[in-house]
Parts: structure tokens; C-alpha cells; sequence
């Protein structure tokens, strides 16, 4: 029994005007669904309840808004309306449980956990149950499906959500293979990033992305994106691609992490200042400025959204050294566009600036 929802609808049964609930609950059992994008469709009566959702990954940025489509319909047409009953909820990914988002009967809705206060249902037109989100997080992007119960009927349509985002790969401060699965999660998210999914890592090896070292994902495997075979990454026999180690031990087996940092809202920007500064006086000046020291994943988010270019070394939170170019060119590292690193200089040194970030 789904007790969230359970407590939502029993308080309904004897409310004058809303659908008639005798007692049970018709679980979200995948025997009952569309196992793939689009369209659902089910029959009674000899008419067929039909749910559409689009097919197409939806793309948008954190902290914006965006509606996730889902209508339905009846074939042959109904002329008078039916009560029916609406449910959305966020697919288990790589083991995490599923999330409900929201239900909803009649005129009455609940929304549940980090979801309460961003979502409501959107129902512009005749049918359409969407479900808007606002203020996109980065755990935000994933699989959403969207049921429509009629009596005993119920079918659903599946909606995709991914982020605008970059992938980049991290270490540790002590050098490479430190992390095992649970530190990788938790270095990603002190980079104002999250574990990156094989999808993100395909994706970004589509645009260049080339890196020797392997590094976890979000399923627990662990895997390296190679553009160009050469020797020390897998030999010059193996074709690029993203070569791939498997599922590793959560706890026992240690690597580098590949982080996905979504686009900002705020602004990243490197400090004009008259001197070089230690690690400590670089935190201070962002903050004097009304700012904060920048993230890594904030950094590597400037460079691939906003063309942040920039030839001057500077400190980021995590007491590394980085600089972003956008325009590859002489005297400023390789002739590749990138975030380039000095890895993690001694905090004491003043050799360096410091790139700021402020939220807007």
C-alpha cells in the first residue's frame, strides 16, 4: 500500500463531488504499463483510454521551470466527462527508490518530499494533466511517469527530463584512483556537481571529451571516454569509444569520478585584484567583493555556457588552481578549448588569483 497516497485519498471518499473511492488502491505495477515513451492505451467497455506523453527528451536548465506534457483521451470520443484520477511519480535510476511527485482527484492535489511547493498540474486544456517543475535542481533530471486511473483502468506515458550540464572528470588532491563510490558522490557535490550517468558521459565524448583515467558513474560502474586510441589508454588496436571496467565494488574499489554541473544562474568571474593570493586571502577576497570562491563544477558551468575565458591561474574552493579558455591560442596552454589545471598547489603559495562566484 502506497500510504502517502492512501492518506491523501481516504479523507476524499466522502466528499460531495469528487470520484468515488471504494478502498483500494490500483498500484503503479509495471504489468500495467507502456514500457516505453509516447502513448498508452487501454481498453473497457470497448472504449479505449489512451495516454500521450512526447517521445523526445525534454532539455532545460537548473533553476528554470518547465512543464513535462501528458494528455489523455478516449477512443471512441466520451461527450460527458469522467472522473479520473492522476499520478506522477520519478523512476528508480541506478538503484534509488522511486519518488512519488504529486497526485491529484478532482480539484484536489498533494505533491510529496523536495517536490512540495515546485510542482503543480497544468491544465490549460481539455484532458492535459503536464506536471510543471520549478526551480529545476540537478536531482531533478530523470524518467517521470504519468498515470491517468479510471475505475479500473489505468495506463501511462513516460516523460524524460535531462539538464543542460557538463561533464568533467575529477580527482583527488592526493592524485589518482583515491575515491571509491560513496566519496565520489560526495566530492561531486562539494563541486556543486552530481555524479555524472553514462548517458551524460556518451553525450559529452560525442562533443570531444577525451580522458585516459577511469572514473565512477552514477550507476556504479566505471568507465573513461577515449576520442583519440593511443597507447596508454587500451592500445591502438581498440576503436574510440567509451571503454568501459563494469560495475565496481561500492566501497572496495577506488578511481576518479566523472561530476555533471548543470548551467548556472549565477556569474563566475576571476578577481581583479593588486597581488597574488594564499588559499585563505582568496576566500576572503571573494567574500569582501560580496561573493563566494568559485566550485570546480561552477567553473567548468561558466566556461561551457557562458565563453569564460580567461589566461590567468587562479584558486577555486577545493584548494585547486584552474583556468578557463574558451578560445584556444598561444601562451595560454594547449590549442584546445578547456578548463585547464595546475592540480593543487601548496595553499600557502601566492601564486595564484581566485575565481568568484555570485548567485543571482
Amino acid at each position: 500500500m502506497d500510504l502517502p497516497l492512501l492518506v491523501l485519498l481516504l479523507p476524499l471518499c466522502c466528499v460531495s463531488g469528487l470520484p468515488f473511492y471504494n478502498g483500494f488502491y490500483y498500484s503503479n505495477s509495471p504489468n500495467g504499463w507502456n514500457a516505453g515513451k509516447g502513448h498508452g492505451e487501454g481498453i473497457f467497455n470497448g472504449v479505449k483510454l489512451v495516454v500521450e506523453t512526447p517521445e523526445e527528451i525534454l532539455f532545460s536548465y537548473r533553476g528554470a521551470n518547465v512543464t513535462l506534457p501528458c494528455r489523455y483521451h478516449y477512443e471512441p470520443a466520451l461527450v460527458s466527462p469522467r472522473p479520473v484520477r492522476i499520478k506522477w511519480w520519478k523512476l528508480s535510476e541506478n538503484g534509488a527508490p522511486e519518488q512519488d511527485v504529486l497526485v491529484a482527484i478532482g480539484l484536489r492535489h498533494r505533491a510529496f518530499g523536495d517536490y512540495r511547493g515546485r510542482v503543480h498540474l497544468w491544465q490549460e486544456r481539455e484532458r492535459e494533466v503536464s506536471l510543471e517543475i520549478r526551480d529545476l535542481r540537478l536531482e531533478d533530471y530523470g524518467r517521470y511517469r504519468c498515470e491517468v486511473i479510471d475505475g479500473l483502468e489505468d495506463e501511462s506515458g513516460l516523460v524524460e527530463l535531462e539538464l543542460r550540464g557538463v561533464v568533467f572528470p575529477y580527482q583527488h588532491p592526493q592524485g589518482r584512483y583515491q575515491f571509491n563510490f560513496h566519496e565520489a558522490q560526495w566530492a561531486c557535490e562539494e563541486q556543486d556537481a552530481v555524479v555524472a550517468s553514462f548517458e551524460q558521459l556518451f553525450r559529452a565524448w560525442e562533443e570531444g571529451l577525451d580522458w585516459c583515467n577511469a572514473g565512477w558513474l552514477q550507476d556504479a560502474s566505471v568507465q573513461y571516454p577515449i576520442t583519440q586510441a593511443r597507447h596508454p589508454c587500451g592500445g591502438l588496436g581498440l576503436a574510440p569509444g567509451v571503454r568501459s571496467y563494469g560495475p565496481r565494488h561500492r566501497r572496495l574499489h577506488r578511481y576518479d569520478v566523472f561530476c555533471f554541473a548543470a548551467a548556472l544562474r549565477g556569474e563566475v568571474y576571476y578577481l581583479e585584484h593588486p597581488e597574488k593570493l594564499t588559499l585563505a586571502e582568496a576566500k576572503e577576497a571573494c567574500q569582501e567583493d560580496d561573493a563566494q570562491i568559485a566550485k570546480v563544477g561552477q567553473l567548468f558551468a561558466a566556461w561551457k555556457f557562458h565563453g569564460l575565458d580567461r589566461c590567468d591561474a587562479g584558486w577555486l574552493a577545493d584548494g585547486s588552481a584552474r583556468y578557463p579558455v574558451a578560445h584556444a591560442r598561444h601562451n595560454c596552454g594547449s590549442l584546445e578549448p578547456g578548463v585547464r589545471s595546475f592540480g593543487f598547489p601548496d595553499p600557502h603559495s601566492r601564486k595564484y588569483g581566485v575565481y568568484c562566484y555570485r548567485p543571482r
